[in-house]
């Protein structure tokens, strides 16, 4: 019984942990990030960016949706501009479960012998990823403010612009600075 209690509670734990993303931020404390009200994309960093053209599409268009929400205005003189880069890694989570005893004792047959148990191994694939988001003065051309974050990516495509929404939310929350 004590097995079957911490293999939940290892289940619910890995799927809630999957769930969430992890975010952090940084800027220039010298900055007045009230004076920015007009962002562009920054097209020559998001052509670098290691992606497919429609997630650097579903990541622009998440971007664009918070930045315009937050009272920004999409300009082609901009006072911010905005670049997006990622990272991601491929995990490879082994778990092995032993059920059963080993040693000597009664058994299935006739009299005394060595008792047995069974291994159960499983393997599962993740990837997590890692989308930064920059926020650069448009005049001065120096990155002013930086988020990223950190979670598990969907494999499953009905689930990916979710996820990717997810992903921006969580990261551009943190903009403007707070304690600026």
């Amino acid at each position: 019984m004590k097995h079957y209690l911490i293999l939940i509670t290892v289940i619910v734990f890995s799927m809630t942990s999957c769930e969430s993303v992890r975010v952090a931020a940084d800027y220039d404390r010298a900055v007045s990030f009230d004076t920015y009200k007009s962002f562009a994309f920054f097209n020559d960093g998001i052509d670098k960016a290691k992606i497919s053209d429609l997630d650097k599409r579903r990541i622009l268009r998440a971007v664009e949706s918070e930045m315009l929400a937050k009272g920004f205005v999409k300009s082609e003189t901009p006072d911010l501009l905005i670049n997006i880069f990622t990272k991601e890694r491929q995990e490879v989570n082994v778990y092995n479960q032993n059920f059963g005893m080993y040693g000597w004792g009664m058994n299935w047959g006739w009299g005394w012998g060595p008792m047995m148990g069974w291994n159960q191994t499983s393997v599962s694939n993740s990837s997590s990823g890692t989308l930064y988001i920059d926020l650069i003065d448009a005049n001065k051309k120096e990155l002013v403010w930086q988020g990223m974050g950190e979670g598990y990516l969907s494999s499953r495509m009905d689930k990916k612009e979710a996820r990717i929404v997810e992903f921006v939310a969580a990261i551009l929350e943190k903009y403007p600075p707070q304690d600026n």
